[in-house]
C-alpha cells in the first residue's frame, strides 16, 4: 500500500517536532504555518495555504492552540473543491464540542491529542490518545505510528480522545500545582527539595510533577518544557467547561482553574513549570 503523502498545519514546539518524526518515518511531508517557512522541519517541504495541503496532500496533521484556530483551518481545507484530502488527525486540545463539530465538517476527522511534552515527541515517547471510527482510525493508522511509538485507540467517536486529554491535563495542572505549594512549604521548613523529591518519589505523595516536572526542569532551573502556562490555563478551562456541560463534579477544578487563570494573567506565555516560583513569589 503506497504510503498518504502527509500534510502538517502548525510548526510551534509540539508541531515541529511531530512534523519532523513524521519526515524521519519516511513520510513526504508537505507543512504550514501561520508564521511563515522558517520552521519547516528538514526534508519536509513548504506551502503557502492550508487550500494547497488541501489540494497535494491525503491525510493533514493538525497542531495548532485551540479549537477556533482548528475551526478555521479545517474550514479552509473544506472549502477546496478539488481536493485530494480526505483525513484529518487533530493533535491539537480543542476540547469535546469543538472535536464534534470538527467530525462533522465533511472530512474524516481522527481526535489524537498527545501528552508528554516537547522531548517526548522528540524521543517518541509520546502517548498519542484517540479516538474515531474503524475505518477511519484504520486508515491513518501508518501516520500515527510516524507522530509516536506510543499510541491507544480510547473510543469510537471524535471527542472521547479529547475527553480523557482534557481529564489528563487537568490532573497534571494540579499535580504541578500542589506539588509547588508543597515543595515550597518543606523549604520554608528548612527542607532539601531535592530530599524532599526522592522521599516522595518513593512514598505516596509521588506524581508526574515530582518524578518529572520538578527533577527535570524546576531543581534544575531549565524552565523550558516547551509547553506554556497559557495553554495549560486553557486546558483546565475547557476542562471546568466540559464537566459543567456533563453535570459533574468539579469542586476541586475550581480552585486548579482560579490558581492557573491568575499565574497565567501575570507572567503570560511563561514555561508552565514557572508555577514553582509563582507560587513563592520569587
Amino acid at each position: 500500500m503506497k504510503r498518504p503523502v502527509v500534510g502538517f498545519v502548525g510548526l510551534g514546539n509540539m508541531g515541529g517536532a511531530l512534523a519532523a518524526n513524521l519526515v524521519r518515518a519516511g513520510f513526504e511531508v508537505v507543512a504550514h504555518d501561520a508564521a511563515g517557512p522558517a520552521r519547516t522541519p528538514l526534508g519536509a517541504r513548504w506551502a503557502p495555504s492550508p487550500a494547497d495541503l488541501a489540494r497535494d496532500t491525503d491525510v493533514v496533521v493538525l497542531s495548532l492552540p485551540d479549537g477556533p484556530v482548528c475551526e478555521t483551518v479545517v474550514g479552509d481545507l473544506v472549502a477546496v473543491r478539488d481536493r485530494r484530502l480526505t483525513h484529518v488527525v487533530d493533535t491539537s486540545t480543542v476540547g469535546v464540542s469543538a472535536a464534534r463539530r470538527l467530525a462533522a465538517t465533511g472530512l474524516a476527522y481522527v481526535d489524537a491529542p498527545v501528552s508528554g511534552g516537547v522531548a517526548g515527541a522528540r524521543r517518541r515517547t509520546l502517548m498519542v490518545m484517540y479516538a474515531g471510527t474503524d475505518d477511519d482510525c484504520a486508515h491513518v493508522e501508518p501516520v500515527l505510528a510516524g507522530l509516536s511509538d506510543r499510541r491507544r485507540r480510547v473510543g469510537s467517536r471524535p471527542g472521547q480522545a479529547q475527553a480523557l486529554k482534557l481529564a489528563n491535563n487537568f490532573l497534571a495542572a494540579t499535580a504541578l500545582a500542589a506539588t509547588s505549594e508543597a515543595v515550597a512549604f518543606g523549604a520554608s521548613a528548612g527542607l532539601d527539595p531535592a530530599l524532599m523529591l526522592e522521599v516522595l518519589n518513593a512514598s505516596s505523595g509521588r506524581s508526574g510533577a515530582t518524578a518529572d516536572k520538578f527533577p527535570d526542569e524546576v531543581l534544575t532551573g531549565r524552565y523550558a518544557s516547551g509547553f506554556s502556562n497559557t495553554l495549560m490555563a486553557k486546558d483546565v478551562r475547557l476542562y471546568l467547561r466540559e464537566v459543567a456541560e456533563q453535570g459533574g463534579a468539579a469542586a476541586v477544578a475550581a480552585v486548579t482553574d482560579a490558581v492557573w487563570e491568575a499565574f497565567s494573567a501575570q507572567r503570560p506565555g511563561a514555561d508552565f513549570t514557572r508555577i514553582y516560583p509563582f507560587t513563592t513569589g520569587s
